[in-house]
């Protein structure tokens, strides 16, 4: 068992070779930013691609941030639970949160859904989960896509498999971009509570929950407080409103990190130009007892579980000391919790440094310190 347990014990064993990806991402960026040359006045791009969201020039000193993503295989989770209707709030929230990452105020949402077929009563739920995300992210889905693509669709449930995928659009004055551009040493780095895995990692997770482990959604612990199926279908939190009245409100916020896949270490796509910045993770609430749980069962290092998963922080502000406990009390209000968790640091090497855990990181991995 030991010998299993070991082969699982990272993501790329689990099925997802991050690594892998990421070169082939790059000549995919390279391709995609090429295409810039292709616009002609409005349009046009004004950040490199690798930001949260893009922003294109539309005029008059505004601009349109994009962004577009979707739930991954939280999806099977909903299959094994035949519980769908809180997917859509995760759909708009991976979207909605990248564009308030540029400084920009979500306002229009589009959704594409491939099916197996068209099944009412799935549609209807994950209808139902999209419009509350709309809901609390303050923005209107405008249309979307509906495709029966039955031979390209897998699924636990026949006639139920499907994938959503969301596209966010917002807007921003373009003088007022933020995109890590002012972060200087001795920022402070306030870190929001997630609401528990939130959409990234399931992969890692299924596989030593369900398949090493042999839980079931219905198997119970103490620590949750509900079944694992239940926990796991916990939504991702949408940000916007706290974060938009922390904005509007005049905050000196620097930079803005929605912590999804590579955990923390989403702080270094702040600006990635500043060659000479490095966050240092002081202090770190309690971790939330799923990945406890993940960690334990899978027998997962540190390194790994702090680079898959949010580990309990679901979004960071880097801003002024001066305007820190301003902006904690704009989050309060809004019913969430929220902690200083580090600071930023003179570092040449652009590491991320999780004191609490001895660990640092660059890139997309962590390294014991």
């Amino acid at each position: 068992m030991k010998e299993h347990t070991n082969r699982l014990s990272s993501y790329r064993a689990a099925g997802v070779d991050v690594e892998r990806e990421e070169k082939a991402l790059s000549r995919l960026i390279e391709t995609a930013s090429q295409t810039f040359a292709f616009v002609r006045d409005i349009g046009q791009p004004v950040l490199p691609i690798g930001f949260f969201a893009n922003v294109i020039d539309i005029g008059h000193g505004t601009g349109l941030a994009l962004s577009t993503d979707g739930v991954g295989t939280k999806i099977i989770i909903a299959q094994m639970m035949q519980k769908y209707d809180t997917l859509g709030i995760d759909c708009v929230a991976m979207n909605a949160n990248d564009v308030l990452c540029v400084g920009a105020r979500p306002i229009s949402f589009l959704d594409y859904i491939a099916v197996q077929e068209a099944n009412p009563d799935l549609l209807d739920q994950l209808m139902r989960g999209l419009k509350e995300g709309a809901r609390l992210a303050s923005v209107a889905i405008c249309g979307g896509e509906i495709a029966q693509v039955r031979e390209m669709i897998a699924s636990e449930r026949e006639g139920w498999g499907f994938d959503l995928v969301g596209m966010c659009v917002g807007h921003v004055p373009l003088g007022r971009l933020i995109i890590g551009r002012e972060v200087t040493p001795g920022d402070v780095v306030i870190g929001i509570r997630s609401s528990g895995i939130h959409s990234n990692g399931l992969t890692l997770a299924r596989r030593v929950l369900f398949g090493q482990q042999q839980y079931t959604v219905d198997t119970r612990f103490a620590e949750l407080g509900r079944t694992l199926g239940e926990e796991l279908l916990e939504p991702t939190s949408i940000y916007v409103p706290e974060v938009m009245e922390a904005i509007e409100g005049g905050l000196s916020i620097k930079g803005l990190a929605h912590i999804t896949s590579d955990g923390l270490l989403n702080l270094l796509r702040l600006n990635p130009e500043q060659a000479d910045i490095g966050y240092v993770i002081d202090q770190l609430p309690p971790i939330p007892s799923i990945f406890s749980l993940i960690q334990r069962s899978g027998n997962l290092p540190d390194e790994e579980m702090f680079r898959v998963f949010n580990m309990g922080i679901g979004f960071c502000a880097v801003l002024s000391e001066s305007d820190a406990d301003a902006f904690q009390a704009i989050v309060k209000r809004h019913g969430r919790e929220s902690m200083p968790i580090g600071h930023v640091v003179s570092d040449p090497e652009q590491k991320v440094v999780i004191r609490p855990y001895g660990l640092a990181g660059k890139g997309s991995s962590f390294h014991k310190a």
